[in-house]
């Protein structure tokens, strides 16, 4: 198996296993530990660090290394849409209930009026589905290996 896709499919299932645990622990209702959903961005630091290492064993330089970062989240991208779906749709329909709930609680303890909570969760509900979280989420993987991928490659290629 090539390594692009080797640590794409490693990349794609730890962030699903890290959703899930997540998502069975409630943790993404708690004000207090919601934030840590963000430890996906170091599980893809690490994974694309592997990544590159793979690579740069294979001769790739800068260049190659930034596309084969990017490839990688490229692959890990199209694993998290089914998986974001199947945590949206299947395991947690309530998901965006309960988070609508837990970011009233934020807003409330930021000192807004109930008609700007509600002003403004009206202006977000829209973006709150299944299909546009999977397709965002998508999106920002892919962007986010970019940048990781810009910054590491920088270390990790073959030297001349």
């Amino acid at each position: 198996m090539k390594p692009t896709l080797k640590a794409g499919i490693v990349l794609g299932l730890a962030v699903m296993v890290w959703t899930f645990i997540m998502g069975f622990t409630g943790w993404y209702k708690d004000p207090a530990l919601s934030n840590l959903f963000w430890v996906v961005i170091l599980i893809q630091i690490g994974v694309i660090a592997w990544g590159l290492i793979l690579t740069r064993d294979e001769g790739k330089r800068y260049g190659g290394q930034l596309l084969s970062g990017t490839l990688i989240s490229v692959y890990a991208a199209v694993i998290g849409i089914f998986s974001s779906l199947l945590f949206t749709m299947v395991v947690f329909p309530e998901y965006f209930d309960e988070l609508r709930v837990l970011q009233a609680e934020l807003m409330a303890q930021k000192g807004m009026t109930l008609e700007q909570i509600e002003q403004t969760q009206a202006l977000t509900d829209k973006m709150q589905t299944p299909t546009i979280n999977a397709a965002l989420g998508f999106v920002m993987t892919i962007i986010t290996g970019f940048i990781i991928s810009l910054v590491l490659a920088a270390f990790i290629r073959k030297k001349d």
